[in-house]
């Protein structure tokens, strides 16, 4: 028998109170780092605002069904990639088009401003994979060697193609995210590890010569093509302080912000080091400076919360897309974080990835918001059953 819950019962509360925690950060960080007079504006209003039209994202997002999704699986995704096609065709002359550090990745919205359609094509993605792991598993329902290996062929396919397109504008670091989440659903999806072994340790060996070439067979590198400043990156990440004057400095500045925090911090706004970026992709060295070790181990902490809730979610669901589009959220989420604090703290290379919720930005907070919106809609809609079990629902 089902067993339908009120609407009020049904919204996932605690969620909404962690966002609102991150929402409470995220102004009180930002207005932090405006006191080194690095900006001649104000944020604040423009991230509250940002907010609340994720707010409005939520709940139109929310509204819809898990069902629908699946059906419309191949549009969404279809429309993220000739948002990506036109971006790329498009010529930079044209105002439409906005270009940022080398990277053609943003349109310019006249009365709106940037919008970077990577940020939505994580989540479009997402739920092209999900889709397209359910309809296998639906159709082969006994798993074998050849079922995996085929499944595995058909994410591969529905992953290049805006990889491709990503890496094209150039973005490394979004590249990466779509790395993460589909190595992620690789695993969730029950493909065999006598396949999956030998493919990730394929992957790690090959990143790791990479690197070692780059340290020691330099020549090699730049004969197939890698330009030197690309090899710097590498080298300013295991030794900033060789590479002070230009690619080590956002690196030394930020662990000097946070390390002159200690444990305690120095107080809302008792700034004192400069670093560039400090209210988007450095926010966390803001927070390790005015609030220490202990107000950076709080909002890990709160990530762990709501990774470990979202989690939650996804183990208590039983329709397979709905449990897939968890899992890709969960690693798209998990891999920002760790990658942005990651990059701080001089334990990752710098890639320019935002942190989640936090970081300013239209883009990337309401591309969050637009995943987190279906986090609610897949525990919004979801059907509890009397009398049933796990091989029921089998």
């Amino acid at each position: 028998m089902n067993i339908d819950k009120k609407p009020v019962d049904r919204f996932d509360w605690p969620l909404a109170f962690i966002l609102l925690l991150f929402f409470v950060i995220s102004i009180i960080a930002i207005a932090s780092a405006q006191t080194t007079g690095q900006y001649s504006i104000n944020f604040i209003p423009s991230q509250i605002q940002w907010y609340v039209v994720g707010a409005i994202i939520i709940a139109v997002t929310m509204y819809l069904e898990p069902e629908q999704y699946k059906k419309a699986a191949w549009i969404i995704y279809g429309g993220g990639i000739f948002i990506l096609v036109m971006l790329f065709i498009l010529p930079d002359s044209l105002e439409l088009v906005a270009r940022r550090n080398g990277a053609k990745s943003w349109f310019h919205i006249p009365g709106i401003g940037s919008i970077q359609p990577a940020e939505f094509m994580k989540t479009f993605f997402i739920i092209g994979m999900a889709r397209t792991i359910t309809k296998h598993h639906e159709r082969y329902l006994e798993k074998t060697l050849q079922t995996d290996f085929l499944l595995l062929g058909k994410i591969f396919a529905v992953f290049i193609v805006p990889f491709l397109f990503i890496m094209l504008q150039p973005d490394l670091g979004t590249g990466l995210v779509f790395i993460a989440i589909t190595a992620a659903l690789v695993i969730v999806a029950g493909i065999t590890w006598r396949i999956i072994l030998p493919i990730f340790a394929g992957t790690a060996a090959l990143g790791g010569t990479l690197l070692w070439m780059a340290l020691y067979a330099q020549d090699f590198l730049a004969s197939l093509g890698v330009k030197p400043y690309q090899l710097e990156r590498i080298y300013s990440w295991l030794d900033p302080y060789s590479y002070a004057s230009n690619e080590g400095r956002h690196l030394i500045t930020s662990l000097n912000a946070i390390g002159s925090g200690e444990i305690f911090g120095k107080g809302f706004k008792g700034r004192e080091v400069y670093v560039a970026e400090s209210h988007t992709d450095f926010i966390f060295s803001t927070i390790g400076e005015d609030w220490g070790f202990i107000g950076a181990s709080l909002v890990i902490c709160l990530y762990f919360f709501l990774i470990y809730h979202m989690t939650k979610i996804t183990l208590e669901l039983k329709d397979p897309f709905s449990t897939y589009i968890c899992a890709g959220i969960i690693a798209m989420i998990t891999f920002h974080v760790f990658e942005n604090i990651g990059m701080t703290i001089q334990l990752l290379p710098i890639t320019g990835i935002p942190l989640p919720f936090i970081s300013y930005g239209g883009s990337s907070l309401m591309g969050n918001m637009l995943a987190i919106g279906l986090v609610f809609s897949m525990k919004f809609h979801h059907r509890t059953y009397m009398f049933s079990s796990d091989d029921d629902d089998e």
